[in-house]
């Protein structure tokens, strides 16, 4: 194998572009972006305005989804570095789910837990047991996994009440 001497215009690119074509890179190194991304919004301090009327939104959903609703202004991580989201990917335990389902149902702060409905049929249990109107629960599609309104808890929970209302009036 015979080693030539560069072309002297690549000696002019920052190193990391002249090992690597441009667009490889972009590619490789997108995913990687995007924790940064999370990381510095997540790591910011940032100065939270709260007041008694205020509430957070929870998130159970895969990298790219929650990722998408961090950027847009959703995470919070509070004083005992608690997060109101979970990444969920392949090494994520049913347990885990159920636990911080069990969390952000609980908590005061939050309003309303998104779910990849994907995930929420790992704990359909769960989510169907759930019967307080806050926070509210609801079932979103990931890229992934498309929607399937067969099994949205919500969806089922307003055709029983129109099932229920029309045979109290008589109408069915």
């Amino acid at each position: 194998m015979e080693i030539s001497s560069p072309d002297p215009s690549i000696l002019s690119l920052p190193l990391s572009l002249s090992l690597v074509p441009v667009e490889a890179a972009i590619k490789e190194r997108q995913l990687t972006a995007a924790r940064v991304l999370l990381k510095f919004f997540i790591m910011a301090g940032r100065a939270q305005i709260r007041t008694n009327n205020s509430a957070l939104i929870a998130m159970i959903a895969d990298e790219d989804t929650v990722t998408g609703f961090l950027l847009a202004g959703v995470g919070n991580v509070d004083i005992r570095r608690k997060a109101n989201y979970l990444i969920v990917d392949s090494k994520t335990t049913v347990k885990a789910i159920e636990d911080a389902f069990k969390e952000f149902t609980s908590r005061e702060d939050i309003a309303v837990v998104l779910i990849s409905q994907y995930i929420a049929n790992m704990i359909r249990f769960l989510v169907d047991s759930y019967n307080k109107p806050v926070p509210a629960i609801l079932e979103i599609p990931s890229k992934d996994h498309p929607y399937d309104p067969a099994h949205d808890s919500v969806l089922s929970r307003v055709r029983y009440l129109f099932s229920a209302e029309s045979v109290a009036s008589g109408r069915r």
